[in-house]
């Protein structure tokens, strides 16, 4: 009976710490979902994927709770979360470029350095000496976040004018416009600043990938 007792609560705990996981692998799969329906076009689907994006964005911080008052924090998590933030943020902003909304230039530039620093916090975290979030990152990232669901609120609206950058005339696109030169702005300050305080990291991490990207060529010339 102890033994039957013992496992049950083993399996419990198990499931218990698979949450968190569980709510970001979910995140993910709702990414995809979320493109499909904002880029079918038309005020219901606009709808659906803004929901959508709530229901992500709402696990986003569910997870995190659950994770941190139940001291459920697992390496897989820790790795798994930030990426799954980054893949929903960075889907958000290119379909929000692909229907001009958004210029593509700072799209790809925002894009291009969140998953760079996210690279760099992964391998820190693999080698035993996590990153801590700068306040500058965690300003961006509020501002991000609260851009799209400004935007998408925006595009629920009946009857208001198109924010397309080929609207030119259009008075409300210059709060777009200047919302996205300031993150453009946070991004690269954030960006140098993790750079700077994690230089060592930095130079680590690129000599092991120029190791591996060059050691096929080393293996022949040998």
């Amino acid at each position: 009976m102890l033994k039957i007792d013992t496992q049950l609560n083993l399996k419990v705990m198990e499931m218990r710490h698979s949450i968190p996981n569980q709510l970001t692998i979910f995140r993910i799969l709702l990414t995809p979902v979320f493109v499909f329906f904002f880029l079918k076009g038309g005020t219901s689907n606009i709808r659906i994927a803004s929901i959508i994006y709530l229901i992500a964005s709402i696990t986003d911080w569910y997870d995190g709770y659950i994770a941190r008052r139940l001291h459920m924090i697992t390496r897989l998590g820790q790795f798994m979360d930030p990426l799954a933030d980054k893949i929903l943020v960075s889907a958000a902003l290119a379909v929000f470029a692909h229907e001009n909304y958004l210029e593509w230039w700072a799209v790809i530039l925002i894009i291009t350095r969140d998953f760079l620093i996210t690279g760099l916090r992964l391998f820190a975290l693999y080698i035993g000496k996590p990153i801590i979030t700068s306040v500058i990152a965690k300003w961006k990232t509020f501002l991000q976040m609260f851009f799209i669901f400004a935007l998408l609120i925006y595009l629920n609206i009946p009857g208001v004018p198109e924010i397309r950058l080929d609207r030119v005339s259009n008075p409300y696109l210059i709060w777009t416009t200047l919302s996205m030169y300031l993150i453009v702005v946070l991004t690269i300050v954030s960006g140098v600043h993790y750079l700077i305080v994690n230089r060592s990291h930095a130079m680590e991490l690129f000599k092991r990938t120029f190791y591996l990207l060059t050691k096929p060529f080393q293996s022949k010339g040998d």
